[in-house]
């Protein structure tokens, strides 16, 4: 089963520095991978984030097989790995490790200061 991207764009190694990088609001990566289980558990979540944040936040999908550089780039070692980026730098202490629900996912963002 393809984890469909709808609302989330999936970004590439080629696409990353324009998508995340360059962008004007802050973005939260979910970093995943086509034969994990709880990255498709957290797939709906990731929508429902993106409807609800809107304009306040851009929610991308970096597949983690195809996309080595990115995943050796950010020391990405288990998934779904989430990192927000806030003007094109990655924000400290933001990746976090496995899936999670909506209500903690939340709490995340505006731990590093990411509110709706």
């Amino acid at each position: 089963m393809k984890v469909s991207a709808g609302l989330c764009p999936e970004i590439t190694e080629a696409t990353f520095e324009a998508e995340v990088l360059q962008a004007s609001t802050p973005v939260l990566v979910d970093f995943w991978a086509e034969w994990c289980g709880p990255c498709k558990l957290v797939a709906m979540t990731m929508e429902a984030l993106q409807k609800e944040y809107g304009d306040k936040l851009k929610v991308v999908k970096v597949e983690c097989d195809p996309n080595p550089a990115l995943v050796e780039k950010y020391g990405v070692y288990g998934l779904p790995t989430f990192i927000i980026f806030k003007d094109g730098e990655m924000v400290p202490g933001s990746q976090k490790e496995g899936a999670i629900g909506k209500a903690k996912l939340i709490k995340y963002l505006e731990q590093y200061g990411v509110t709706n």
